[in-house]
């Protein structure tokens, strides 16, 4: 497990670890666009440590509408074909895109929204043992800490879906002083993911797409 720091470097095009900043996609991966016709603001990207089980190597991109801010909402289990471009119901709408991507080049242009701002991984271990929750952490890699009772998904290609990375409630990514600020923020200088509840990014082993990554949100 690695725990995840934000810290005051600003970055650059070429950093893979950051907060906002340039994006490393695939050339045939374009900056996801919400269905709202917006672009979507670049969150967070790293380097998933080559010792993390199942994810090792990977690169991790999560992002999310400016302009919606809401919850993922519990669905079914097995979750349907491209589920992460027409979300199950109860959603309606497909604000987010996390992809997992091993190549990628820097995007163009620097994400609009968030400070571009280094980030840290440090090794850590969890805590095991009769009673024992995890680390609870802005985190890659571990076990999940939940805050109410886990959940499992199966993606539509029918593998169970695995825990990669965790977010904590009212986590802050901080904004560009210009950027408008977040709807239903919990901070005005900051943005937060899925309403600031606490995310958790379960994907697919199997890699069938870049996209089949979901989000759980408990609180």
């Amino acid at each position: 497990m690695y725990r995840i720091e934000i810290t005051s470097t600003p970055a650059v095009a070429g950093d893979r670890n950051t907060v906002g900043g340039w994006p490393l996609l695939d050339a045939d991966q374009p900056w996801p666009v919400c269905e709202c016709g917006s672009r979507m603001a670049l969150f967070f990207q790293l380097d998933v440590p080559a010792d993390i089980p199942t994810f090792g190597g990977e690169h991790l991109l999560a992002f999310q509408c400016p302009r919606h801010n809401d919850a993922c909402l519990p669905t079914a289990e097995r979750l349907p074909p491209r589920y992460w471009e027409q979300p199950p119901a109860p959603n309606e709408l497909a604000f987010w895109r996390v992809l997992l991507q091993r190549a990628g080049v820097p995007a163009d242009t620097a994400d609009p929204y968030l400070q571009p701002l280094r980030l840290s991984l440090a090794a850590a271990e969890e805590r095991h043992g009769k009673g024992s929750a995890g680390v609870w952490a802005f985190k890659v890699g571990g076990r999940p800490v939940w805050s109410q009772e886990a959940e499992h998904y199966r993606c539509a290609c029918g593998s169970d879906l695995a825990f990669l990375l965790q977010v904590p409630e009212n986590f802050g990514f901080p904004k560009r002083p210009e950027a408008a600020e977040q709807v239903d923020t919990f901070n005005g200088n900051e943005y937060g993911m899925f309403l600031g509840n606490d995310v958790y990014l379960l994907a697919c082993p199997a890699r069938c797409d870049p996209a089949a990554v979901w989000p759980v949100n408990q609180n």
